[in-house]
């Protein structure tokens, strides 16, 4: 999927998380220019029409909401095969990874995060819509410190509270008495399940436990959530009759909806704030958290549905003693039944337990090792778990995975099949060609951002050059050859520039010793290696530095030093016995200043040359003085 275009407009980028009926992505909208998640359902359940009518019911329960504590749903389409859905992107953790790395949290954090997610929640029950699936795992913790629900996959309308089939939906750790017992839900179901992370977030971990889950399921059936002092001694009382209000297995005796447990989590909050730190056992004052039946408000027992708590300066307590009696009686008469229930649903679930562990109802998992192996060992792997292999195998493009090798299948690796499910394996084709935009010629930070998303920038070179410092000269695919001039190239492949640094230093007129610092600044190595004369460097100082071969000049090479050896030498013309008009001439266009008598230069075409000094063909500096003597024309 990555890389994919949906329905024209998402870009697919990565994969953010993987759940039972779908995949979700992080995706660039196009056509707003923001980064959205897009929940895409897996396509082997494309054509179960239950599931499809599920995924689309998220969309619509969600797009109901408005509230910054729920997840925001922009889009909901079908492209291809794939039902998918727009999200709002929220970059951070979910509760679930923060229980799993602290374990549980403080009064304080607990309240904070509770609110949020009954502030949610009261929305949804506003708007008619349940839930049924709250849990860490879709409790949003953004890194701006927002904190939101998402995940309405199971949510239904308020009205219509009967499960759908004999499965339960939900998360069965968090699933209401009633949902388990009866297959209904309604807003108090969702309170439930609010109350059980509760106890999760105070204590760290969740109030019951078992090997199966239909273990689990019985005890949220016949149990009451312990108070989640008895694992954490530190949690004050005030938390622990919201749970205990919350969890009440009895619907009637919870909050009706989760704006009525808001209220009170609020003034429970104030009253934290206002008060001392204190234990579960310490001295109290009691909280009422539903309206009192008894209507003498004097009375030492006030009585909160069914549940009854005792004002006084002692330990707050649960029950008072003819609760307890009635309670004993009740429990009396329903043993028998219990036990023979008990039977029946331990043989259930040997029952489920061979059909889904090992008899025809078993599933496997598409192995991830399969990946990047040949097909003919991929194929083994999936006949040994029991999965056929269906041919001919498929093609996909894969921009790290070797021709030919396996890159994927369908249903995708991960994917949980039944027994003797088909898998198509999908073999490399290598990367997908992408258009190769024009770089030569760019600079360093245009040509990077034009790499970015479609290819790997996979660092540059540096040579030195006539072009402007930051130029790229070049660019190079994986095997270091030249691919400029290629009009495509491999998605997410390699691509390594090649930029100029700029000329060499102009290190003229230095000495030897302050050019090969210079260089040495630029990461090049100097020594003198030649002198040539100049009309404009002194001797000994240093004209240029040029490189040592036709090799590229690149940081680390090594460059030669080209001294003066002062001005270039010059032989003197032999002009003795020329008239002076022609010796003149030949001395000043070879570049010497003259010397003579002014007279000649009135009958220049009358005097003659008798010496000069230096003296014909002798080698001096140009530039030099020639001084001319004339034989005197009377005698």
């Amino acid at each position: 999927m990555i890389g994919r275009l949906i329905d024209g407009r998402y870009q697919v980028r990565s994969r953010i998380a993987r759940g039972g009926m779908a995949t979700v992505y992080l995706a660039t909208d196009l056509r707003l220019d923001r980064l959205v998640a897009v929940k895409i359902m897996h396509p082997h359940l494309a054509d179960d029409t239950q599931f499809k009518e599920r995924f689309i019911q998220e969309a619509r329960s969600a797009a109901r909401l408005a509230h910054p504590n729920v997840v925001n749903v922009f889009d909901q389409g079908q492209d291809s095969d794939s039902a998918y859905l727009v999200m709002e992107y929220l970059p951070g953790i979910t509760l679930r990874d923060l229980l799993d790395e602290y374990g549980s949290l403080t009064s304080e954090q607990t309240m904070d995060i509770l609110e949020a997610v009954l502030s949610g929640l009261a929305a949804a029950h506003k708007a008619g819509i349940v839930h049924r699936d709250l849990k860490p795992e879709n409790v949003m913790l953004a890194d701006d410190g927002r904190i939101k629900i998402g995940d309405f996959g199971l949510a239904r309308a308020a009205s219509k509270n009967t499960a759908t089939g004999a499965a339960l939906l939900g998360t069965i750790a968090y699933l209401s008495p009633e949902l388990v017992t009866r297959g209904v839900a309604d807003t108090r179901s969702d309170i439930y399940a609010v109350g059980i992370m509760l106890y999760e977030m105070l204590t760290g971990e969740q109030p019951f436990k078992g090997d199966q889950p239909m273990q689990i399921a019985y005890q949220h059936a016949n149990d009451s959530v312990p108070s989640p002092s008895s694992k954490n001694p530190k949690v004050p009382a005030e938390l622990d009759e919201l749970v205990l209000w919350a969890t009440a297995r009895d619907p009637e005796e919870r909050p009706r909806d989760a704006r009525e447990m808001l209220d009170q989590v609020r003034d429970t909050a104030q009253s934290l704030q206002s008060a001392l730190p204190t234990g579960a056992t310490a001295t109290q004052k009691t909280l009422v958290l539903a309206p009192l039946v008894t209507a003498n408000p004097d009375a030492e027992t006030q009585v909160i549905g069914q549940a009854t708590t005792r004002r006084e300066t002692g330990p707050v307590t649960t029950d008072s003693a003819s609760t307890l009696a009635v309670a004993s009686r009740k429990r009396r008469k329903k043993g028998w039944w219990l036990f023979a229930t008990v039977l029946l649903l331990a043989a259930l679930a040997g029952g489920v337990g061979w059909y889904f562990g090992a008899g025809p109802g078993s599933q496997v998992i598409v192995p991830e090792s399969i990946l990047n192996s040949p097909p003919d060992e991929a194929a083994a792997t999936l006949t040994e778990l029991g999965l056929e292999v269906a041919t001919p195998a498929g093609a996909i493009d894969s921009p790290t995975i070797p021709v030919g090798l396996v890159a994927g299948s369908t249903p995708e690796v991960g994917a949980t099949l039944n027994r003797g499910s088909a898998v198509t394996l999908l073999l490399s084709t290598g990367p997908k060609p992408m258009p190769l935009p024009a770089l030569v010629g760019t600079m360093e930070e245009d040509a990077k951002a034009e790499i970015d998303g479609e290819f790997s920038y996979a660092g540059s070179t540096y040579q030195f050059t006539d072009s402007p410092e930051g130029q790229v000269l070049d660019v190079l695919g994986a095997d270091g050859a030249s691919i400029a001039a290629n009009p495509e190239y491999g998605e997410l492949q390699p691509i390594t520039l090649v930029v100029s640094k700029g000329p060499i230093p102009d290190v003229s007129g230095q000495s030897v010793e302050e050019a090969i610092d210079t260089l040495a600044a630029v990461e090049l190595t100097a020594s003198v290696g030649g002198t040539e004369s100049s009309e404009t460097i002194d001797r000994d100082l240093v004209i240029r530095a040029q490189p040592r071969d036709d090799a590229p000049v690149i940081p680390g090479s090594e460059v030669t030093l080209i001294t003066s050896s002062g001005l270039p030498q010059v032989k003197v013309p032999n002009v003795v016995g020329m008239t002076w008009g022609e010796a003149r001439g030949l001395l000043q266009n070879a570049g010497f200043e003259l010397s003579y008598n002014r007279i000649a230069d009135a009958l220049p075409g009358g005097f003659e040359v008798e010496s000069t000094d230096p003296p014909g063909g002798d080698s001096v500096d140009k530039g030099s003085t020639v001084s001319v003597q004339f034989v005197n024309p009377f005698g």
